[in-house]
């Protein structure tokens, strides 16, 4: 390498590094715009043959904010709400558990204030799941600014996205094929997560959250939210909320509605997430539920909310480039 070709990777090197910086206040959005117009661009394309990419691009953000962000914000002001009532009965509760507390004790040796403990849970579940959104609902100016960036930002990624991934395969330094089987195996992997989990984990999260509101759940929205995050974990799923729930029921007396409730997710839930993830994520990648929970985990703690889905888009992708890189490394 000549000095000069240092030079010019040492400048690229600090202008990432000050992009990056610039950006990263208003990452959370720049991500969202980038998810929607990867999930919009077949609809760009056959929009844009018949009335051009602008007005293409413009017809799709105005139906996307009609049909995700007033349904969004409408859905976080009741979990938001939801939540606030339960940090607010966190000292109290209107159930008595002390016979369920006296056999702990008398099983295992153990005093266990039941309220208490599931209270401090909800709590930190509550800060966990609901956190940053907490902070920016609390700063309507960032919010505002976001908006406006991630708009921008979707217009023009619909508007020039071909433009875009031309330039792309133009300096990305691998042969045509290798090139062409990684944009194919990078977009199975997005739509994989995109719509064999995330969708997956919405539809059997708000199926769950019927059976809470039907038999009277009480902050039955904060819960239902909940349960559409636990459904994006494998292994954990909506039953650690639904199951408390039924258990819930018959400690206060209604044991019909536990028990129906407990049928309801045991069958109608679970059958949900058995029979739609398998012929969604097929169609796509199959991916393995370590890279969804280490993905979703890390996400959601390094980028927040908009982690759950670019995690394990980001953990899925480098997997591809390994794959890539092993079959064609002899002509790399």
């Amino acid at each position: 390498m000549n000095i000069r070709k240092g030079f010019l990777l040492l400048l690229i090197g600090i202008l990432s590094l000050l992009s990056y910086w610039l950006i990263e206040p208003f990452m959370q959005y720049f991500l969202m715009a980038g998810l929607l117009a990867f999930v919009l661009s077949p609809l760009q394309k056959r929009l844009e043959s018949r009335v051009g990419a602008g007005i293409a691009a413009f017809l799709l953000i105005l139906g996307s904010f009609v049909t995700l962000v007033v349904p969004f914000v409408v859905i976080a002001a009741l979990v938001a709400d939801d939540a606030a009532e339960l940090a607010q009965q966190a000292g109290g509760a209107d159930v008595e558990f002390g016979g369920i507390e006296g056999l702990i004790a008398q099983y295992t040796g153990q005093q266990i204030d039941i309220v208490e403990q599931a209270s401090s849970y909800a709590q930190d579940a509550a800060e966990v799941a609901l956190g940053s959104a907490a902070g920016v609902l609390g700063a309507a100016t960032d919010v505002v600014i976001g908006l406006a960036i991630a708009v921008f930002i979707l217009f023009f990624l619909l508007k020039d996205g071909d433009s875009l991934v031309a330039w792309l395969n133009t300096i990305i330094p691998l042969p045509e094929d290798v090139r062409s089987e990684l944009m194919d195996r990078l977009g199975d992997i997005t739509w994989a997560v995109l719509l064999g989990h995330v969708l997956v984990a919405f539809v059997q999260g708000a199926v769950a959250g019927i059976g809470l509101f039907v038999t009277g759940i009480p902050n039955a929205a904060f819960w239902t939210f909940m349960m559409i995050i636990l459904a994006l974990l494998p292994v954990i799923g909506a039953f650690i909320i639904w199951g408390p729930a039924a258990i819930y029921l018959v400690a206060t007396g209604e044991p019909l509605f536990g028990v129906a409730l407990f049928v309801y997710g045991a069958v109608v839930v679970s059958v949900t997430d058995e029979f739609l993830r398998p012929v969604i994520v097929d169609r796509y990648a199959s991916m393995n539920p370590s890279v969804i929970l280490v993905g979703v985990v890390g996400g959601l703690y390094l980028v927040g909310f908009m982690g759950l889905f670019i995690g394990p888009v980001i953990v899925g992708a480098l997997k591809a480039v390994l794959e890539v890189f092993d079959e064609h490394y002899d002509r790399l």
